[in-house]
């Protein structure tokens, strides 16, 4: 199963970049490549279910995902319930990264569902996600040092 591994280095710390990562149903506000994400259920403050609408190289992929949020770790898991791929799983996580920031990864694996096909298609499925998650992650780091800049209320310019 092919497997795709990002990672981008933050100047936010890293409280701040796991807060931007863990509110995904934002998303579509600061990443040009997410239509949508919305919350399908909340059983508690670790497990929920949200619905993505991606765009990808043209194509609109669309799926249900199940995820386990670990605050601690600054971590969360998800897995496909539905969609558009044969399988979807991987996680998100923050770590303390260089001169106070973050370090800020995404990784995935899938299967395209299309077993004839996987061959010709895994590769050009693996850079397309690839792609994305980096415009993703590069979306957050845009995100949060626009929230830095931004004056307190009340602050004299």
């Amino acid at each position: 199963m092919p497997r795709v591994d990002v990672e981008l280095s933050i100047a936010a710390p890293v409280d701040e970049a796991w807060a931007a990562v863990v509110d995904v149903r934002s998303y579509p506000d600061c990443m040009d490549n997410v239509e949508s994400v919305d919350l399908v259920d909340q059983a508690d403050d670790r497990h929920r279910t949200t619905s993505w609408s991606v765009r990808l190289k043209g194509s609109v992929l669309r799926w249900t995902e199940a995820e386990v949020i670990d605050p601690d770790a600054r971590r969360f898991d998800f897995r496909q319930v539905a969609g558009d791929l044969g399988e979807f799983t991987g996680h998100w996580a923050v770590v303390p990264g260089p001169a106070g920031g973050s370090t800020v990864s995404l990784h995935v694996d899938f299967d395209i569902g299309i077993p004839l096909l996987a061959e010709m298609l895994d590769g050009v499925a693996a850079d397309a996600l690839r792609e994305n998650a980096a415009q993703m992650l590069t979306a957050l780091d845009r995100r949060l040092a626009a929230a830095r800049v931004r004056p307190e209320p009340g602050a004299v310019r």
